[in-house]
């Protein structure tokens, strides 16, 4: 019983208590709610509220022995930007999924909800797509490129050892290695400093975030964390 009244109560203050008791159905998607089981009612999408909004999520900050600059979020399209959303994938928390298509990361949480950021993925050619594991993850990691890559490019056999961490890194503030059957693949889910590439596809082959965001996923992923790409 209260349950019925909770609900009409929501209604009344829609002003749509008249047109609950009508014989055609009434489309509640205009107003973008989602009326779950338990008959409580919260936003489809929202930004995370404890991390301050968007000028604290993407803010300068001080990461070890680095500064990062701060992100201009008003240029990164909404979509692109973290945010939590009711979780599409179906898959157990603590799980990250990149969606390639849509070039969206989601981080699994309990209660069916995601964090989700938006990503860079591989040109054509050079995607990678499966179900493997975090083997292990790195702060301001080493990169190192391969033979390949330095074939197409000659001028990068200066980091043919490794490029040192730093700002000015391919894999940016943060990677997460992915193993799948205990091999590397040679793929990682990573930051970048050139934020403006996010939610394209011109990398060659890894997940690219922002240094923010990729930060705030390190922290919440544990090693060995399972990943679906596709």
């Amino acid at each position: 019983m209260s349950e019925v009244v909770s609900r009409r109560g929501v209604l009344a203050g829609l002003g749509l208590v008249g047109l609950a008791g009508c014989s055609r159905s009434l489309d509640m998607s205009a107003f973008d709610m989602d009326f779950s089981p338990t008959g409580t009612i919260r936003p489809k999408v929202s930004v995370e509220r404890s991390l301050g909004g968007y000028q604290a999520m993407y803010g300068s900050m001080q990461d070890g022995p680095f500064v990062l600059p701060a992100v201009p979020y008003e240029k990164v399209p909404r979509e692109f930007r973290r945010q939590v959303v009711q979780d599409p994938t179906g898959e157990a928390p603590g799980t990250i999924v990149v969606n390639l298509q849509e070039r969206h990361l989601y981080f699994v949480q309990p209660g069916g909800e995601a964090i989700r950021y938006g990503v860079g993925i591989g040109k054509e050619g050079f995607l990678w797509s499966g179900r493997a594991v975090i083997q292990y993850k790195k702060e301001w990691p080493t990169w190192t490129p391969p033979r390949e890559m330095i074939a197409r490019k000659p001028e990068l056999v200066k980091w043919a050892g490794g490029q040192p961490g730093g700002l000015d890194n391919p894999l940016g503030a943060r990677a997460h290695y992915i193993y799948k059957d205990n091999v590397d693949t040679g793929y990682r889910v990573h930051g970048s400093p050139e934020w403006w590439t996010i939610g394209q596809a011109m990398s060659s082959g890894c997940v690219r975030m922002i240094n923010q965001d990729v930060i705030d996923l390190y922290n919440r992923v544990q090693n060995k964390a399972t990943i679906v790409v596709g």
